[in-house]
């Protein structure tokens, strides 16, 4: 009873914390706006605290065979099924960072061409030739990917030239690349698919935080393909149902809520991503665009002050990019190789529970 309690307890103790978490980041300060680069560092973080967790209660001082019995025969092959299709959206989310970085370096020929006194035609023109490549770059159809050059090499979380015979055990039966044909919508849709809520006596058991986490992980792979460009991103889900009487709920459904509303005014305008720090940089480069197109030295003094404003925003943007994109890429890292370590870890306690005792 002593055992039952405390996990009881344990398992009560976890939802608290994913409630406390889910709810600081539903509330970013000022300078840290949601999606934001500095905002998915956070989301990561909630990520890999509540996975660590999650495993200590399913895993910690337990006896394996206790795991082989139903539900939990269904429950954690499902676990770690939808795992494996994380992996694969953490792939295409690292590939399209590269994409945020190549806007980022687009921007860049921008700020050096504009950021000049007395700006002269020729500076006007190179920015806007820098200005349109930007916005094209934004807005390629999701189908044909905005990291062109990024899918043209596989980044698959290791060094160039590694040779993956000498990778062991389950490492071999993941994806190494995403398919030209792969859709991040469509694995999200299948990460979603048979998700049921556990009811009555497993509301309160294990089978709870195996349900908790499956949804947490599913929240934070779909921000990720919301926010930075991905493959094939049409028709992805903006909803998929929680019980809202479950403690932890509120926050996530509010986060889910916001994101699904700002998806659905991007799949209208035909942005690239819900990245705060690329909405704002779309936003700026249409209205230097129309600056740069009217430009002649020496140019209307109000219109040079209002595009000098611009700039030093754009300036600071691409400062924020600068300091957090390739933390960002090595962040995602981090993920995939814990959701690598956790699979092999379930699995090994599935291999044992279902031995026979000799």
């Amino acid at each position: 009873m002593d055992t039952q309690e405390q996990e009881l307890e344990d398992i009560e103790l976890f939802q608290k914390h994913v409630s406390d978490r889910f709810t600081e980041l539903s509330s970013p300060p000022e300078d840290d706006a949601l999606l934001s680069v500095s905002w998915l560092h956070r989301l990561l973080d909630v990520f890999l605290c509540c996975e660590a967790e999650f495993e200590a209660i399913l895993i910690m001082d337990r006896d394996p065979s206790q795991l082989s019995k139903p539900p939990f025969d269904r429950l954690i092959p499902e676990f770690i099924e939808r795992a494996v299709k994380a992996l694969d959206i953490c792939n295409a989310v690292a590939n399209g960072v590269d994409s945020v970085r190549h806007c980022q370096k687009l921007s860049e020929i921008v700020i050096s061409a504009l950021d000049q006194n007395p700006l002269g035609d020729g500076h006007a023109k190179r920015a806007k030739k820098a200005l349109l490549m930007l916005l094209s770059a934004m807005n390629l159809d999701d189908k044909e990917g905005t990291h062109v050059k990024a899918t043209e090499r596989s980044w698959s979380f290791g060094r160039r030239g590694v040779n993956k015979e000498q990778i062991a055990g389950h490492f071999r039966s993941l994806s190494w690349q995403v398919a030209k044909n792969w859709s991040s919508a469509k694995q999200i849709q299948s990460m979603i698919y048979n998700l049921v809520a556990p009811r009555g006596a497993e509301a309160s058991g294990l089978p709870s935080p195996i349900y908790t986490m499956n949804v947490i992980m599913i929240f934070v792979m779909w921000a990720l393909v919301a926010a930075i460009p991905c493959q094939e991103r049409n028709g992805l889900p903006t909803h998929f149902p929680v019980p809202k009487q479950l403690n932890w709920a509120h926050s996530l459904i509010g986060l889910q809520e916001k994101i699904a509303d700002e998806w659905k005014k991007k799949e209208k305008k035909g942005m690239s991503g819900l990245l705060d720090e690329l909405q704002k940089m779309e936003k700026l480069a249409q209205s230097l665009i129309d600056f740069t197109d009217s430009f002649h030295f020496p140019g209307d003094a109000e219109k040079v002050k209002g595009a000098a404003a611009d700039v030093s925003e754009l300036k600071e943007i691409f400062g924020r990019m600068d300091q957090g994109l390739t933390p960002l890429q090595m962040h995602i890292r981090e993920v995939f190789h814990r959701i690598v370590r956790s699979r092999t870890e379930f699995l090994d306690v599935l291999e044992k529970g279902s031995a026979p005792v000799l």
